[in-house]
Protein backbone atom coordinates (compact mmCIF):
# COMPACT_ATOMS: atom_id res chain seq x y z
CA UNK A 1 0.00 0.00 0.00
CA UNK A 2 1.46 3.72 -1.43
CA UNK A 3 0.09 6.90 -0.08
CA UNK A 4 -3.45 5.40 0.50
CA UNK A 5 -3.56 3.19 -2.63
CA UNK A 6 -3.13 -0.66 -2.84
CA UNK A 7 -1.07 -2.01 -5.41
CA UNK A 8 0.03 -5.27 -6.24
CA UNK A 9 3.12 -6.75 -6.07
CA UNK A 10 4.33 -8.58 -9.48
CA UNK A 11 7.04 -9.84 -11.54
CA UNK A 12 8.29 -9.48 -15.20
CA UNK A 13 7.81 -12.62 -17.36
CA UNK A 14 10.68 -13.21 -19.63
CA UNK A 15 12.39 -10.36 -21.98
CA UNK A 16 9.05 -7.78 -21.54
CA UNK A 17 8.89 -4.30 -23.14
CA UNK A 18 7.78 -2.59 -20.15
CA UNK A 19 6.45 0.73 -21.83
CA UNK A 20 3.34 -0.94 -23.49
CA UNK A 21 1.80 -2.46 -20.11
CA UNK A 22 1.57 1.09 -19.19
CA UNK A 23 -2.04 3.68 -19.04
CA UNK A 24 -3.87 0.53 -20.09
CA UNK A 25 -6.45 -1.57 -18.66
CA UNK A 26 -5.71 -4.66 -17.30
CA UNK A 27 -6.87 -7.57 -15.02
CA UNK A 28 -6.10 -10.86 -13.78
CA UNK A 29 -6.61 -14.59 -14.75
CA UNK A 30 -4.92 -18.28 -14.34
CA UNK A 31 -5.42 -20.46 -11.83
CA UNK A 32 -6.86 -21.26 -8.57
CA UNK A 33 -6.08 -25.22 -6.72
CA UNK A 34 -9.00 -25.34 -3.65
CA UNK A 35 -10.19 -27.68 -1.70
CA UNK A 36 -13.17 -29.38 -2.57
CA UNK A 37 -15.10 -32.29 -0.70
CA UNK A 38 -11.76 -33.34 0.22
CA UNK A 39 -9.70 -33.35 -2.75
CA UNK A 40 -7.73 -30.75 -4.12
CA UNK A 41 -8.98 -29.05 -7.77
CA UNK A 42 -7.85 -26.65 -10.09
CA UNK A 43 -10.02 -24.11 -11.64
CA UNK A 44 -9.66 -21.96 -14.37
CA UNK A 45 -10.33 -17.99 -13.22
CA UNK A 46 -10.13 -15.36 -15.26
CA UNK A 47 -11.67 -11.64 -13.81
CA UNK A 48 -13.26 -10.43 -16.69
CA UNK A 49 -13.54 -6.67 -16.56
CA UNK A 50 -11.33 -4.06 -15.55
CA UNK A 51 -9.10 -4.02 -12.12
CA UNK A 52 -6.25 -2.47 -12.82
CA UNK A 53 -3.85 -0.02 -13.95
CA UNK A 54 0.16 0.57 -13.97
CA UNK A 55 0.04 4.63 -14.26
CA UNK A 56 3.15 6.46 -15.88
CA UNK A 57 4.82 9.19 -14.61
CA UNK A 58 3.58 12.95 -16.09
CA UNK A 59 6.33 14.60 -18.62
CA UNK A 60 6.32 17.50 -16.37
CA UNK A 61 7.79 14.64 -13.85
CA UNK A 62 10.34 13.33 -15.80
CA UNK A 63 11.61 15.32 -18.60
CA UNK A 64 13.96 12.87 -19.67
CA UNK A 65 11.22 10.34 -20.03
CA UNK A 66 11.40 10.11 -24.20
CA UNK A 67 14.99 10.26 -24.10
CA UNK A 68 16.02 7.60 -21.49
CA UNK A 69 14.42 5.29 -19.04
CA UNK A 70 15.65 2.68 -17.20
CA UNK A 71 13.04 0.87 -15.65
CA UNK A 72 12.11 0.22 -11.73
CA UNK A 73 10.47 -2.99 -12.08
CA UNK A 74 9.48 -2.94 -8.25
CA UNK A 75 8.16 0.37 -8.12
CA UNK A 76 7.06 1.16 -11.36
CA UNK A 77 5.66 -1.90 -12.66
CA UNK A 78 3.12 -2.66 -9.39
CA UNK A 79 -0.38 -2.06 -10.96
CA UNK A 80 -2.87 0.28 -8.81
CA UNK A 81 -5.96 -2.88 -7.73
CA UNK A 82 -7.86 0.53 -5.76
CA UNK A 83 -7.92 2.71 -2.54
CA UNK A 84 -6.77 1.84 0.81
CA UNK A 85 -10.30 0.79 2.04
CA UNK A 86 -10.13 -1.74 -1.11
CA UNK A 87 -6.92 -3.34 0.73
CA UNK A 88 -7.78 -7.60 1.21
CA UNK A 89 -10.43 -7.40 -1.47
CA UNK A 90 -8.21 -9.24 -4.14
CA UNK A 91 -8.67 -12.95 -3.76
CA UNK A 92 -11.96 -11.95 -2.81
CA UNK A 93 -12.45 -10.74 -6.53
CA UNK A 94 -10.42 -14.09 -7.76
CA UNK A 95 -12.52 -16.09 -6.12
CA UNK A 96 -15.92 -14.65 -6.51
CA UNK A 97 -14.42 -15.04 -10.56
CA UNK A 98 -13.88 -18.96 -10.33
CA UNK A 99 -16.98 -19.37 -8.37
CA UNK A 100 -14.73 -20.72 -5.22
CA UNK A 101 -15.03 -19.42 -1.31
CA UNK A 102 -11.64 -17.32 -0.99
CA UNK A 103 -10.92 -19.66 2.37
CA UNK A 104 -11.00 -22.23 0.02
CA UNK A 105 -8.13 -21.92 -2.15
CA UNK A 106 -4.83 -22.95 -1.12
CA UNK A 107 -2.74 -22.23 -4.23
CA UNK A 108 -2.87 -20.18 -6.95
CA UNK A 109 -1.23 -19.10 -10.56
CA UNK A 110 -1.64 -15.51 -11.49
CA UNK A 111 -0.96 -13.62 -14.23
CA UNK A 112 -1.82 -9.50 -15.32
CA UNK A 113 -3.26 -9.34 -19.00
CA UNK A 114 -4.45 -6.84 -21.16
CA UNK A 115 -7.97 -6.15 -21.30
CA UNK A 116 -8.22 -4.94 -25.73
CA UNK A 117 -9.44 -7.54 -28.03
CA UNK A 118 -7.21 -8.07 -30.76
CA UNK A 119 -7.89 -6.25 -34.03
CA UNK A 120 -7.71 -7.03 -37.73
CA UNK A 121 -6.93 -3.36 -39.78
CA UNK A 122 -5.00 -1.87 -42.65
CA UNK A 123 -6.22 -0.62 -46.06
CA UNK A 124 -6.79 -4.29 -47.23
CA UNK A 125 -7.53 -5.82 -43.49
CA UNK A 126 -3.64 -7.07 -43.69
CA UNK A 127 -2.36 -6.99 -40.30
CA UNK A 128 -3.29 -8.22 -37.14
CA UNK A 129 -2.61 -7.16 -33.50
CA UNK A 130 -3.36 -8.55 -30.45
CA UNK A 131 -1.58 -9.91 -27.42
CA UNK A 132 0.76 -13.17 -27.10
CA UNK A 133 0.67 -13.39 -30.89
CA UNK A 134 4.26 -14.60 -30.28
CA UNK A 135 3.72 -17.42 -29.94
CA UNK A 136 -0.27 -18.24 -29.93
CA UNK A 137 -0.22 -17.43 -33.70
CA UNK A 138 2.23 -20.51 -34.55
CA UNK A 139 0.45 -22.49 -31.74
CA UNK A 140 -2.84 -21.53 -33.70
CA UNK A 141 -1.23 -22.04 -37.28
CA UNK A 142 -0.11 -25.56 -36.03
CA UNK A 143 -3.32 -26.72 -34.09
CA UNK A 144 -5.50 -25.77 -37.05
CA UNK A 145 -3.19 -27.60 -39.69
CA UNK A 146 -2.90 -30.64 -37.86
CA UNK A 147 -6.58 -31.13 -37.72
CA UNK A 148 -6.89 -30.00 -41.05
CA UNK A 149 -4.50 -32.90 -42.26
CA UNK A 150 -5.14 -35.89 -44.12
CA UNK A 151 -4.06 -39.40 -43.21
CA UNK A 152 -0.44 -40.38 -43.55
CA UNK A 153 1.84 -43.77 -42.83
CA UNK A 154 3.28 -41.22 -39.97
CA UNK A 155 1.82 -40.46 -36.65
CA UNK A 156 1.35 -37.11 -36.68
CA UNK A 157 2.83 -35.30 -33.03
CA UNK A 158 2.24 -31.61 -32.33
CA UNK A 159 3.68 -30.34 -29.09
CA UNK A 160 3.08 -26.83 -27.48
CA UNK A 161 5.27 -26.26 -24.76
CA UNK A 162 4.86 -23.69 -21.45
CA UNK A 163 7.13 -21.59 -20.07
CA UNK A 164 9.56 -20.80 -23.08
CA UNK A 165 10.19 -17.15 -22.47
CA UNK A 166 11.73 -18.34 -18.93
CA UNK A 167 14.23 -20.76 -20.04
CA UNK A 168 11.44 -24.46 -20.60
CA UNK A 169 13.07 -25.76 -17.81
CA UNK A 170 9.65 -26.83 -16.25
CA UNK A 171 7.96 -30.41 -16.12
CA UNK A 172 5.80 -29.03 -19.15
CA UNK A 173 9.00 -27.36 -20.34
CA UNK A 174 10.66 -28.02 -23.72
CA UNK A 175 13.75 -29.36 -22.36
CA UNK A 176 11.94 -31.65 -20.17
CA UNK A 177 11.24 -35.10 -20.71
CA UNK A 178 7.69 -34.67 -21.75
CA UNK A 179 7.74 -34.74 -25.37
CA UNK A 180 10.20 -37.82 -24.80
CA UNK A 181 7.80 -39.67 -22.82
CA UNK A 182 4.80 -38.95 -24.65
CA UNK A 183 6.19 -40.47 -27.79
CA UNK A 184 7.85 -43.37 -26.14
CA UNK A 185 4.58 -44.37 -24.78
CA UNK A 186 3.07 -44.33 -28.35
CA UNK A 187 5.83 -46.94 -29.46
CA UNK A 188 5.60 -49.05 -26.84
CA UNK A 189 2.03 -48.90 -27.88
CA UNK A 190 2.87 -50.21 -31.26
CA UNK A 191 5.50 -52.87 -29.46
CA UNK A 192 8.68 -51.55 -30.87
CA UNK A 193 11.65 -51.94 -28.76
CA UNK A 194 14.64 -49.55 -27.80
CA UNK A 195 16.23 -50.16 -31.12
CA UNK A 196 13.18 -49.66 -33.39
CA UNK A 197 12.58 -46.53 -30.82
CA UNK A 198 15.89 -45.19 -31.79
CA UNK A 199 15.37 -46.00 -35.78
CA UNK A 200 11.55 -44.49 -36.01
CA UNK A 201 12.89 -41.05 -34.13
CA UNK A 202 15.55 -41.00 -36.61
CA UNK A 203 13.34 -41.43 -39.69
CA UNK A 204 11.44 -38.50 -38.44
CA UNK A 205 10.76 -34.89 -39.21
CA UNK A 206 10.25 -31.89 -36.60
CA UNK A 207 8.94 -28.25 -37.44
CA UNK A 208 9.98 -25.63 -34.77
CA UNK A 209 7.58 -22.98 -34.64
CA UNK A 210 7.70 -19.81 -33.21
CA UNK A 211 7.57 -16.36 -34.00
CA UNK A 212 10.40 -13.98 -35.99
CA UNK A 213 11.38 -10.26 -36.52
CA UNK A 214 9.46 -8.57 -39.81
CA UNK A 215 11.67 -5.42 -41.22
CA UNK A 216 10.20 -2.81 -38.96
CA UNK A 217 9.49 0.92 -40.60
CA UNK A 218 10.88 2.52 -38.02
CA UNK A 219 14.01 0.52 -37.75
CA UNK A 220 14.72 -0.87 -41.16
CA UNK A 221 18.67 -0.80 -39.61
CA UNK A 222 18.04 -3.33 -37.26
CA UNK A 223 17.20 -6.29 -39.58
CA UNK A 224 20.12 -8.21 -41.53
CA UNK A 225 21.04 -6.43 -44.50
CA UNK A 226 20.32 -9.54 -46.85
CA UNK A 227 17.66 -11.22 -44.90
CA UNK A 228 14.62 -9.14 -44.59
CA UNK A 229 11.02 -10.89 -43.84
CA UNK A 230 7.98 -8.99 -44.43
CA UNK A 231 4.84 -9.49 -42.78
CA UNK A 232 2.55 -11.42 -45.30
CA UNK A 233 5.54 -11.55 -47.24
CA UNK A 234 4.61 -15.90 -46.08
CA UNK A 235 6.35 -18.27 -43.92
CA UNK A 236 10.00 -17.69 -41.99
CA UNK A 237 12.83 -20.24 -42.26
CA UNK A 238 15.68 -18.93 -39.40
CA UNK A 239 19.15 -19.66 -39.29
CA UNK A 240 21.66 -18.94 -36.81
CA UNK A 241 25.50 -19.80 -37.30
CA UNK A 242 25.33 -19.82 -33.28
CA UNK A 243 23.08 -22.80 -33.40
CA UNK A 244 20.17 -20.94 -32.07
CA UNK A 245 17.85 -22.62 -34.43
CA UNK A 246 17.63 -26.05 -35.49
CA UNK A 247 17.68 -25.04 -39.49
CA UNK A 248 20.37 -26.59 -41.69
CA UNK A 249 20.93 -27.00 -45.21
CA UNK A 250 19.16 -30.62 -45.20
CA UNK A 251 16.01 -29.69 -43.04
CA UNK A 252 15.64 -26.22 -45.18
CA UNK A 253 15.61 -28.26 -48.07
CA UNK A 254 12.57 -30.28 -46.91
CA UNK A 255 10.75 -26.98 -45.56
CA UNK A 256 10.93 -25.74 -48.82
CA UNK A 257 9.39 -28.58 -50.37
CA UNK A 258 6.53 -29.02 -48.47
CA UNK A 259 6.25 -25.08 -49.26
CA UNK A 260 6.06 -25.86 -52.55
CA UNK A 261 3.68 -28.72 -52.39
CA UNK A 262 1.47 -26.20 -50.28
CA UNK A 263 1.86 -22.79 -53.12
CA UNK A 264 3.23 -21.17 -49.56
CA UNK A 265 5.79 -18.53 -49.99
CA UNK A 266 9.35 -18.87 -47.92
CA UNK A 267 11.07 -16.05 -46.29
CA UNK A 268 14.54 -16.29 -44.48
CA UNK A 269 15.41 -14.29 -41.34
CA UNK A 270 19.14 -14.47 -39.47
CA UNK A 271 20.03 -12.05 -37.01
CA UNK A 272 22.35 -9.34 -37.73
CA UNK A 273 25.42 -10.91 -37.17
CA UNK A 274 26.71 -7.85 -34.47
CA UNK A 275 23.14 -8.29 -33.04
CA UNK A 276 22.85 -11.84 -31.07
CA UNK A 277 19.23 -12.55 -31.35
CA UNK A 278 16.84 -14.96 -29.35
CA UNK A 279 16.42 -18.76 -29.59
CA UNK A 280 13.69 -21.18 -29.22
CA UNK A 281 12.19 -24.76 -28.69
CA UNK A 282 14.07 -26.81 -31.65
CA UNK A 283 17.07 -26.68 -29.76
CA UNK A 284 16.00 -27.23 -26.49
CA UNK A 285 13.80 -30.40 -27.05
CA UNK A 286 16.62 -31.57 -29.18
CA UNK A 287 18.37 -32.30 -26.22
CA UNK A 288 15.89 -35.21 -25.12
CA UNK A 289 14.63 -36.24 -28.59
CA UNK A 290 17.19 -35.86 -31.57
CA UNK A 291 15.67 -35.66 -34.76
CA UNK A 292 16.05 -33.77 -38.11
CA UNK A 293 14.71 -30.25 -37.54
CA UNK A 294 14.08 -26.61 -39.21
CA UNK A 295 12.72 -23.15 -37.28
CA UNK A 296 10.09 -21.46 -38.99
CA UNK A 297 8.03 -18.60 -37.67
CA UNK A 298 5.93 -15.38 -39.24
CA UNK A 299 6.51 -12.17 -39.40
CA UNK A 300 5.90 -9.64 -36.57
CA UNK A 301 6.20 -6.28 -35.28
CA UNK A 302 7.11 -5.28 -31.41
CA UNK A 303 7.92 -8.70 -30.32
CA UNK A 304 7.18 -8.86 -26.13
CA UNK A 305 5.07 -5.70 -26.03
CA UNK A 306 2.28 -6.12 -24.62
CA UNK A 307 0.20 -5.99 -27.57
CA UNK A 308 2.34 -6.91 -31.16
CA UNK A 309 1.42 -6.96 -34.23
CA UNK A 310 1.68 -9.50 -37.43
CA UNK A 311 -0.45 -10.44 -40.97
CA UNK A 312 -3.66 -12.18 -41.74
CA UNK A 313 -2.21 -13.74 -44.49
CA UNK A 314 0.81 -15.18 -43.05
CA UNK A 315 -1.69 -16.99 -40.81
CA UNK A 316 -3.52 -18.82 -43.47
CA UNK A 317 0.32 -19.37 -44.96
CA UNK A 318 1.08 -21.60 -41.83
CA UNK A 319 -2.17 -23.31 -41.92
CA UNK A 320 -1.19 -24.42 -45.12
CA UNK A 321 1.89 -25.40 -45.06
CA UNK A 322 1.40 -27.22 -42.29
CA UNK A 323 -1.28 -29.00 -43.45
CA UNK A 324 0.26 -29.93 -45.91
CA UNK A 325 2.89 -30.92 -43.51
CA UNK A 326 1.16 -33.20 -40.97
CA UNK A 327 -0.17 -35.21 -44.05
CA UNK A 328 3.05 -36.28 -45.48
CA UNK A 329 4.65 -39.67 -44.90
CA UNK A 330 8.82 -39.05 -43.87
CA UNK A 331 11.39 -41.69 -44.79
CA UNK A 332 14.71 -40.73 -43.61
CA UNK A 333 17.12 -42.71 -46.49
CA UNK A 334 20.17 -41.64 -44.47
CA UNK A 335 23.06 -39.66 -45.63
CA UNK A 336 20.72 -36.29 -45.50
CA UNK A 337 18.64 -38.06 -47.93
CA UNK A 338 14.76 -37.80 -47.02
CA UNK A 339 11.38 -38.94 -49.12
CA UNK A 340 8.56 -37.08 -48.61
CA UNK A 341 5.79 -38.50 -49.60
CA UNK A 342 1.75 -37.64 -50.47
CA UNK A 343 -1.27 -38.98 -49.48
CA UNK A 344 -4.70 -39.53 -50.87
CA UNK A 345 -6.35 -36.46 -49.25
CA UNK A 346 -8.84 -38.33 -46.77
CA UNK A 347 -9.78 -36.24 -44.42
CA UNK A 348 -9.92 -37.17 -40.72
CA UNK A 349 -13.78 -38.15 -39.39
Amino acid sequence: MNDGYVRLNTEGYGGMLCWPWMDRPLSAAGRLVVKEDGKLVTKLVKVNRDLLMIPSLAIHMNRKANEEHTFDRVNEMAPVFGMESDKGKFMDIVAEAAGVKKEDVLGADLYLYIRETGKIWGADNEFLSAGHLDDLQCAFGCMTGFLESSDSESVPVLAVFDNEEVGSLTKQGAESTFLKDVISRILDLSHKDEEQKRMVIADSFMMSADNAHSVHPSFPDKADQNNRPKINGGVVLKYSAAQKYTTDGVSAAVVKEIAEMADVPVQVFTNRSDMPGGSTLGNLSNRQVSLNAADIGLAQWAMHSAYETAGTKDTEYLVKLMKQYYSLSFVNEGNGVFSLKPQPRTPRP
